[in-house]
This record gives structure tokens, sequence and C-alpha cells, in this order.
């Protein structure tokens, strides 16, 4: 993959793509006919694509692409720990090298613009493989740099990394003093009121800015400042009565505290850090399942003393490998995380809806795995809800102590479209599913991704938390995914599901769509709102769905497809603008045939787009990024996407919407 060059946000795309691939007009008499037959033929090409792609263990996995301060920050660490290696420096460089933009900046997503943070780490871990300053790429990166206002101007996190070389200064940073562990659950900004990827974040750092660890540079960065002799302009001060001037000057109190503090109660805290830290390293020696906590909590327990050898640091060293991607040209892409459950639960409805049989055994597998990753030990989770059962999934392989709604939603409507072998063993399985999915509820009555009610915005003011999204309050993706699973086993009139439904109306915005917190964007809002809607009993004529058609029907592009690009989240004008992708304009025909617009216009121009640029192997070609970790902070490219959504949707053109048997009544917990 290469990147783009046209990295200004510049005019807005207009809504004319072309298709990927040409197709063989035919001379049907019957145009509805010739297209069933042509959504039938990409179905079965895309149907045998997808169970190629199953791994014999009977999960699927795409690679999970995001931006290169993953590459970069994994050879950052790999040069503070001293185990560097050139194989692995150069095949990290040979991958930043290959997404660099003509205009010398890197993006956090394809085709986006360049962005600062993103481009000073990319610099600063190819200066570690030895690019010159000199060298035309890294000088048109420096002069991007400098006129962005250089280091100073960059993200807390890459500050961070810096003055792990000296290149920063600590005391330029903001505090966030190891104290913060000991806050009670019920106080502000304890470590629970930040989502579980920021709490598992943030709790090493805590560690690591306490010990404030120099390593002797390799090199000087000069070239990265507006000024060397001045690197760190003062920053111009807000008004006191504003959020932003209060946390500026909390966070001057926080300095002047690391300086009285008592030792005794600093040493304590560091060693509630050290035991929370290593209570939640996962069996494979990973923290969370994601690239970033078990990066920070290597450094941290680095700090406290653990030498190398250590098992935890051994373990944690080698789950990071696991996170490398491999490419046939020598370059090695880290995955900030990898999505199995996530996707096999997708890949399973997908061909499902296609057609295949309930008892396929590509099917059954891949249930029995499901299975077998329902989490039964109690997680962060429970500090919020401490009396419900465990019963949960989580998105990664190994990520007990962070099962997610979403991924849980998704795995129950998964295992209900499957004829598994051993069905009390199934029906047990979304018992607990079910329970703990409805223990999760939000008091508003829709669900965030991971924790309950967790929806205070004074994390997102703390000067320290400048890297995006801290918070998981409830989204309406999330809900609706709940919702479906929830009239799926025959719990529509449920009050809490009606409350879920009741709260997604609300939800709607003005032009008739849903935004997407976890998938680009008000098109992932509405692929995913809609079908919710419908399947809880929502009539296709409700003034609700009519307004998701003709929003749909009018951001439609001239190719028939549908796009949108991340730079929805940080500008309106760009909602629902983009060039058309398989994933997205599968969500489009989602909502749009769960409304019963199958003979539709729109519908009949989005199946014929998926035809028309299918490649030869039956997949689609997907640069683009239409996955959301942050809005507009955090983007992602699910390499699955491309096919689990459109096989979804050409299934449930050609067999109608999917037909689920309740499953057995609920125990009483539920």
């Amino acid at each position: 993959m290469t990147a783009t060059t046209d990295g200004s946000a510049g005019p807005l795309p207009p809504r004319v793509t072309s298709a990927n691939k040409t197709s063989t007009p035919t001379s049907a008499a019957d145009p509805v006919q010739e297209l069933e037959e042509a959504a039938a033929r990409t179905a079965q090409r895309a149907t045998s694509c997808l169970l190629a792609a199953q791994h014999p263990d009977g999960w699927w996995k795409g690679a999970l692409e995001t931006n290169v301060t993953m590459d970069a920050e994994d050879l950052l660490l790999r040069q503070f720990l001293g185990i560097q290696d050139e194989k692995t420096l150069q095949a990290g460089a040979r991958w930043i090298r290959s997404q660099q933009r003509d205009d010398g900046t890197w993006a956090t997503f394809y085709g986006g613009p360049g962005e600062l943070s993103t481009t000073v780490e990319a610099y600063t871990a190819l200066r570690l493989a030895g690019d010159q300053p000199d060298a035309p790429h890294m000088a048109k990166a420096a002069e991007w740099v400098r006129a962005q206002g250089g280091i100073a101007s960059s993200r807390v996190f890459t500050r961070i990394w810096l003055a792990l070389f000296g290149w920063w200064k600590w005391e330029d940073l903001p505090e966030m003093p190891p104290e913060i562990i000991y806050l009670p659950k019920w106080f502000p900004l304890n470590i629970y009121s930040f989502g579980q990827w920021a709490r598992q974040t943030i709790v090493p750092l805590t560690v690591v800015c306490a010990h404030r660890p120099v390593r002797p540079a390799p090199f000087p960065l000069d070239e990265l400042h507006t000024d060397p002799a001045r690197p760190n302009p003062p920053r111009p001060g807000v008004p006191l009565t504003s959020w932003e001037g209060l946390f500026q000057r909390l966070d001057k109190a926080l300095h002047v505290y690391r300086k009285v503090s008592s030792r005794t109660l600093r040493r304590t805290a560091l060693g509630a850090c050290s035991r929370w830290i290593i209570e939640r390293q996962e069996n494979d020696g990973c923290w969370g399942g994601i690239q970033p906590p078990a990066v920070y909590s290597l450094i941290a327990l680095r700090l406290l003393g653990y030498d190398l050898d250590h098992p935890v640091m051994r373990a944690g060293l080698e789950s990071l490998d696991r996170f490398a991607v491999w490419h046939e040209d020598g370059s090695r892409m880290i995955e900030a995380c990898q999505s199995p459950v996530w996707d096999t639960c997708l890949a399973a409805v997908a061909l499902a809806d296609a057609g295949l049989p309930a008892d396929h055994p590509a099917l059954v597998k891949a249930a029995g795995w499901m299975l077998d990753e329902q989490i039964i030990r109690r997680g962060d989770w429970s500090v919020r809800r401490p009396q419900l059962p465990a019963g949960g999934w989580a998105f990664e392989f190994h990520n007990d102590n962070y099962p997610d709604i979403d991924d849980s939603a998704e795995v129950v409507l998964a295992l209900k479209r499957v004829a598994h072998p051993e069905q009390p063993r199934m029906r047990s399985a979304i018992d607990r599913g079910v329970r703990w999915i409805l223990g999760m509820q939000s008091k508003n009555g829709a669900w965030g991704a991971f924790d309950v009610d967790n929806t205070s915005r004074l994390p997102n003011l703390l000067p320290f938390c400048d890297f995006g999204e801290v918070i998981d309050p409830p989204s309406a993706d999330v809900t609706a995914h709940v919702v479906e699973m929830l009239a799926a086993v025959g719990m529509a009139d449920d009050p809490r599901t009606r409350r879920g439904v009741e709260w997604l109306l609300a939800e709607q915005e003005a032009n008739g769509s849903w935004f997407g917190r976890w998938g680009v964007n008000y098109v992932y809002g509405t692929g995913s709102v809609v079908p919710a809607l419908v399947t809880a009993g929502i009539p296709a004529s409700h003034t609700a769905v009519r307004r998701a058609v003709s929003w749909l029907e009018s951001v439609q592009n001239a190719d028939g497809g549908w796009g949108e690009d991340l730079r929805s989240y940080a500008d309106t004008g760009w909602i629902a603008r983009g060039a058309s992708t398989a994933s997205q304009t599968a969500w489009a025909l989602l909502a749009l045939l769960a409304a019963g617009e199958r003979d539709g216009k729109a519908v009949e121009r989005g199946i014929r787009w998926l035809a028309d640029t299918q490649a030869p192997d039956g997949s689609w070609d997907e640069p683009y990024f239409t996955g959301t970790g942050f809005p507009w902070d955090f983007s992602i490219n699910y390499h699955l996407y491309r096919m689990v959504f459109p096989v979804t949707a050409l299934g449930r053109y050609l067999h109608g919407e999917p037909s689920l048997q309740a499953a057995a009544p609920l125990g009483k917990a539920a």
C-alpha cells in the first residue's frame, strides 16, 4: 500500500468515483433477474474467498492497520530497553518510509492530511535507522514539522517518548502522579474514570513520569525545533474561569506536589501501580490485547527493577512480536491490536446470511472456537458491577480483563445462526452472554463499549490526555448491536430493550443519520441502527427509518457506492463524502434492505457497484480506513471489513433478512 499525495483538507470531494474494476455488460431481458444473477455470482466468489481465509482452528483475523506511530514507538521501545537489532530496525524503517507522503509528512489514515505528532515520531524512528537529516525525504519532513510549530506543538505522548532520550525536558510535560492509584472509585479522576484503553496506558505512564528516565540520545533533534536555542516557547495562557484554565493550574499544582510529596507515599504508590500492572498481564504476556499499554507497562516495570529475563518482562516482550506483520518486501508493520473474535463473529454472520447451512463445518468450527473464548472471570468492569456474573467476549485472542459489549453482542448473534452439536453448551453460553450485556446497560438505557456509565468529561480536560478519546460513553452503534441481539434472542419487548430503542430514536441526527463511534462514521452508525430498530419491531414505515433511508439515498455516490472520509469527525462538511468503499457501501445496503428498499434504485445501484468492483479472487480493494479507534485521532483499516460486510449485504439481498429462532428462556439473572 502506498500513501496518496493529496494531504490537504482542500475542497470537499465530489460524489463521483470510478469503479476499481470494469464489468462486462449483459443484454439480459430482465434487469432484475440479471442483477440477482450478478449478485449471486459476486456472493459466491466472495464466500469462497472468505471461507479460504478461515484458520484451521476456526477463527478469522484480518490485518489491523493503523498508522506508523505504532512502528516508530516499537523501535523507540527497543532502543530504550537496549534490545534493538538491525533486522527489526531496518524492517520497521522500510515500512515507515513506504508510508511517507510526497510532501514529506505521515498521515494517520490513507489519503488523510499530514499529522504533526505522527511525522515527528516517524522521523525520529528513521533517524534511529540511519537516515540522515540532509536526505531529501528527511529534510522535507523536518521543514514541514518546523512550519507546524516543531516538537513543541506535538502531543504529550510524543514528547514523553522524546523525553526518554533527553530530546525534551520532563519538567516541561504535564504531571500525572502515581498516587492517582489511591483515589477512591467515587472520586473524580480516579483511574476508573478513564476508558479501559486509557486506564491501562495511564497507570504505567505515571510510573514512567515519576522516574523521569533519560537514556543517552544517539543524535540531536535540533532540526525539528523552530528555534533550537529555545525549544519550548511559552504557551499562551487561558482564562482561569475556563475548564482549560482550571486544569492548567491543576497541572501546575501537581508539579509543586511532586517536589513536596512524601517519599514513602510515592514509593508505596509505585508499588501499588506495579501490582496493578502485573495483575492485568494476560496469559500471552500482553496487556489488554493492545500494543500501547504493553509498551508502557514494559518500560514502567523495567524502571521498577524488573530485569529483561524476568518472566513478566520476557512474556511481555514476546507478546509484542505477535503484533508484527512481515511483508514480502521485508518491511515490518506493527498492529495496534488484533481482532480475531470480532472478525470471526462477523464472518460467521456473513456466511450464514449468504446461505451457508447452519451446520456447515466452517460455521460449526467457528462457533466452537467462539464458545471457548467466552470469559468467565471478572475484570475491571466489575468495579461498577460487582454483583454481575461474567460472561462476555473480548476483541482479541487474550484479553480476559476487558471483554467488550460490542463483541459480546455480535458473538451471540453469530452463535444464533449456527446449529452447533452441543446445544446445551450453546444455550448456556448465550444465556451468560446476554445476562452480562444486560447488566452492563448504562443508566440512560444505552451501552458503551467496555464500562457502565463511563461518561465523566473531566478526564478529557487533563493536559496529560491529548491523545484522543479517554472515556467510554454509550454510543449508537454499540447500542444498536445490543438491541439487535436482544431482539434475536426473543427479548424485543423487554423493558431494557425498549429503553435502548428509545435512546436510539432520540439520538438520530437532524439529517436522518446516526453518529458512528467505532466505524466511519455516519454511514456506519446508520448502517448499524436501522437494522437494529427494524429487528426490534420498529416498522419500516416509521418516521425515523424513512428519514434514514432518505439520507442514505441523498449521499449515495454517482458510481452507486457509498464512502465517508475520516475528516467527517472533525468537519461536518465531510459527512458521507469520500470515495466509495466495499465496507461502507455494504453498511448503507444493510440499512436500506432492513428498511424494505430491496427493489429500490439505491439498492440496485449499490449491489451493482459491489458486483462491478469485485476483484478476480472474490475480494475488494479497500485501502481506505473505515474503522475508528478514537474519532479523528486514531483510525483503523480492518482488512477483513472489505469481505464480511459485502458478503452480509449480498446475502441479505439474495435471501432476505435473517430469521432467528428465540433462544431458550433466560435465567432469573436476566
